[in-house]
């Protein structure tokens, strides 16, 4: 076991992000498939760390202690972002999409479902291979996990479920770009008018903009706030009907300091410093994430939950091309929000996000993309999620 300390942690997860840069900047394949970069950089660390594990056994432990801050950051920055006047504008799109996805976690669980009937096993693992784990990544895994052991008797469900998170974060990393650029290519053409327009929140990573040193430091006050406040009122919740997980809790609050500040006329939230913060918070959380995979418990899942992953990632791909890009306009803001899909139906807001720049890196802006997707991938799935759960646990077979 080699272990590395959270300074070395740092360097590593920064060193990922150069390499994938270069290899996105490198690579043909990579660049006209818009696989985001911190995506290509994590999953190269974990490949070579998965070849000196199997050539001589060692294991390289790395220290996450920054993970869920950065993590936390990022969801903070979508709400000092979120503009409740312009969320209003946005309000139909939201709840359109809201109900596409509601409407897909339905299918993931009847597919997770009748996938393990037929191949024999547990309908639990079916749920687990389902939104459980792949619209409601590890946070929701684990917890699942141990009430499926605990209650049900699932022996590893909790093992089994950080594993099926862990292959639909790959995944939704991996096929969201692909998938965008498809749709980008056969959308209508009607974005002329905002090509020219400033980059809003998170669209343009990559584009300049000025930025003071007292702005940054009030940025980091109110993304502080935010995780403070945050975790605390997660903690009062904790174990109550209306219990939900920290990152949540921290973009509400985000969402109403930021719009109570605006309503009193005391601040404006500075939204590129805000922005800027919150991507390279992202890029960190996602570097972290993948550099730490070990692939090796990826290769000990047995064939017939092989077969439940890989129908998942068909599914959504399948779904996002005929049900969300055609239901949200088929248009170039459908085919970024499809890009988007693909990685919270598989994986993680974070990733849904890092799909979506990649798209709009090559093709340009999509205003209402960044809007709707973060705050339902963020906020609305996880109670959604908890719904289509519940309602799946409430059939006979699982009483």
């Amino acid at each position: 076991m080699i272990a590395f300390d959270v300074y070395s942690t740092f360097v590593a997860a920064s060193l990922v992000l150069l390499l994938g840069r270069k290899l996105t900047a490198s690579v043909g394949f990579l660049r006209t498939y818009s696989i985001p970069e911190p995506v290509i950089g994590g999953l190269v660390a974990a490949c070579l760390l998965f070849a000196v594990h199997t050539a001589s056994g060692a294991t390289i432990q790395f220290d996450n202690t920054l993970s869920a801050p950065m993590m936390l950051s990022f969801f903070a920055s979508i709400g000092l972002n979120a503009d409740l006047a312009s969320l209003k504008r946005g309000g139909r799109p939201l709840m359109v999409f809201l109900g596409i996805v509601f409407g897909f976690l339905l299918l993931q669980n009847l597919v997770g479902i009748t996938l393990a009937h037929l191949l024999g096993l547990n309908p639990l693992i079916g749920l687990l291979a389902g939104s459980i784990t792949l619209s409601g990544g590890h946070g929701t895994g684990a917890a699942w996990g141990a009430v499926f052991s605990e209650k049900y008797g699932l022996h590893s469900a909790t093992e089994l479920a950080l594993a099926c998170a862990t292959f639909g974060l790959i995944l939704g990393g991996l096929l969201g770009g692909p998938v965008g650029r498809m749709l980008v290519q056969k959308a209508t053409p009607d974005k002329e008018d905002e090509q020219d327009t400033e980059p809003g929140t998170f669209e343009c990573p990559t584009s300049v903009r000025p930025i003071t040193g007292p702005a940054m430091i009030e940025t980091l006050a109110l993304i502080s706030v935010c995780l403070l406040m945050g975790q605390q009122i997660s903690q009062w919740l904790q174990g109550s009907a209306l219990e939900l997980p920290a990152f949540v809790c921290v973009l509400f609050v985000g969402v109403v300091i930021r719009n109570a500040l605006a309503a009193l006329g005391w601040y404006s939230v500075f939204e590129r410093c805000v922005s800027l913060v919150g991507n390279v918070s992202l890029s960190l959380f996602l570097a972290m994430a993948l550099m730490s995979l070990r692939l090796w418990e990826l290769a000990t899942l047995a064939l017939p939950m092989l077969i439940l992953l890989v129908s998942q990632a068909v599914l959504i791909v399948g779904y996002v091309v005929l049900v969300t890009y055609n239901v949200m306009g088929r248009n170039y803001d459908a085919a970024v929000i499809a890009a988007g899909h693909c990685g919270f139906g598989l994986g993680a807001t974070p990733t849904a996000i890092a799909n979506m720049q990649a798209v709009t890196n090559r093709f340009g802006p999509s205003h209402v993309a960044f809007l709707i997707v973060p705050m339902v991938g963020a906020f609305f799935i996880d109670i959604a999620n908890a719904i289509s759960i519940k309602l799946f646990m409430s059939l006979p077979m699982f009483r």
